[in-house]
Formats: C-alpha cells, sequence, structure tokens
C-alpha cells in the first residue's frame, strides 16, 4: 500500500503534468501583479514625500452634565 509520501508526490506530478499548459500563463499573470504592486508601492512613498506622518493630535474634552450617564 502506498504511504503519505508516496501519495504526495504522485499528486504533484499529476498536478505538474495537467498544469503544464497553464503554468505560463500563471507566471505571467503574477508578474504582472507583483510590477503593479512594486508601481503601486512608489506611487505612494512618493505621494507621502517619503516623510512619516505624524502622530494624530488628541484634544480633550470636558464632560458636561448633559453628557455625563
Amino acid at each position: 500500500m502506498f504511504g503519505i509520501g508516496e501519495l504526495t508526490l504522485l499528486l504533484l506530478v499529476i498536478v505538474a503534468v495537467l498544469a503544464v499548459k497553464r503554468l505560463p500563463d500563471l507566471m505571467r499573470s503574477a508578474g504582472k501583479a507583483a510590477r503593479i504592486l512594486k508601481s503601486e508601492k512608489q506611487a505612494l512613498k512618493d505621494e507621502d514625500g517619503g516623510l512619516p506622518r505624524p502622530a494624530p493630535r488628541v484634544i480633550r474634552g470636558e464632560t458636561t452634565e448633559r453628557d455625563a450617564p
């Protein structure tokens, strides 16, 4: 009988054989996605000027009689 390792290897070989026709398209799509993410990251960095944003200011308020529980 086959063990888990042999079945896993057999499954990987079957998937590889069946996916040979689609593999170039998948790799091309992955490359396009990586280029898009890289350009978007660069655009965000350029938009911010590369400077970190300051922390938001906290404005303390007063509780009035009407706001109290």
